[in-house]
């Protein structure tokens, strides 16, 4: 796929100049969380809540209903030259599956809430964002450059010139970022036009979690990257798991 990259890239984004960010990716974590297993990280508008430790049916619930505002199929089909979203696709945006107590993705996403509950640091939870974003926010701000393959057309589900339904839930992060918040959690439904096969589908989930660190923290490893960032102190997190950075 054009997305997935081999190794870990070095930091993308910061606060401003005494601060830099981390992106953290979740699906490892889910599974030890599932098997009781204490740390793992692996590569892999808006309703919002603090985490606080709580059972699955209650952090779930409270945006059930937010998520599910954004499944109207009309939001993502037009007539516009540059629409390329089929209706099969559209009908399939705002199930809020991710917000369900009692589905597979809901389980084991209330699952890496739970831990990140247990964390001193208070995380703020986004999970019922609006699936439309823009170029400057999926791509842009994110760095990715503008001839990359994921901006094209048979990569990407466009609305029209400017918008798009969302490639990933990092398109959300420059807002959050800017509006000062330094630690949270991001989950949804993406969209890309990937070919059906056993391990790819069109609409999928991701969950990402974001903390700043000051930047004297992570001093040792500024300009490091790949395998280098992955074998400094600063790169490896409690019990020398490593942490993956975009």
């Amino acid at each position: 796929s054009h997305w997935y990259h081999p190794q870990p890239l070095p930091l993308l984004c910061s606060k401003n100049k005494n601060s830099t960010t981390m992106k953290i990716s979740a699906t490892a974590l889910a599974l030890a969380s599932l098997t009781g297993l204490c740390y793992s990280f692996t590569t892999t508008n808006t309703g919002s809540l603090k985490i606080r430790p709580a059972s699955t049916t209650a952090i779930l619930s409270a945006t059930v209903e937010e998520a599910a505002t954004y499944a109207d199929p009309s939001r993502y089909l037009s007539d516009h030259p540059k629409n390329n979203v089929p209706p099969h696709i559209a009908a399939l945006v705002g199930r809020g599956l991710h917000t369900r107590p009692d589905h597979p993705i809901g389980i084991i996403r209330a699952k890496i809430q739970e831990y990140f509950a247990s964390l001193p640091n208070e995380y703020i939870v986004y999970d019922a964002e609006d699936p439309i974003v823009t170029t400057t926010q999926c791509f842009d701000d994110l760095r990715i450059a503008p001839d990359h393959p994921g901006r094209s057309p048979s990569d990407t589900y466009y609305l029209d010139d400017s918008t798009l339904l969302r490639t990933h839930t990092s398109a959300h992060q420059s807002e959050h970022l800017r509006s000062g918040v330094d630690c949270f959690l991001c989950a949804g439904d993406v969209y890309r036009r990937d070919e059906i096969d056993s391990s790819h589908y069109p609409a999928f989930h991701q969950l990402e979690a974001v903390k700043l660190f000051p930047k004297e923290d992570m001093a040792g490893a500024d300009g490091l990257s790949g395998e280098d960032w992955e074998n400094s102190a600063e790169g490896k997190g409690p019990g020398g798991v490593i942490l993956v950075c975009w």
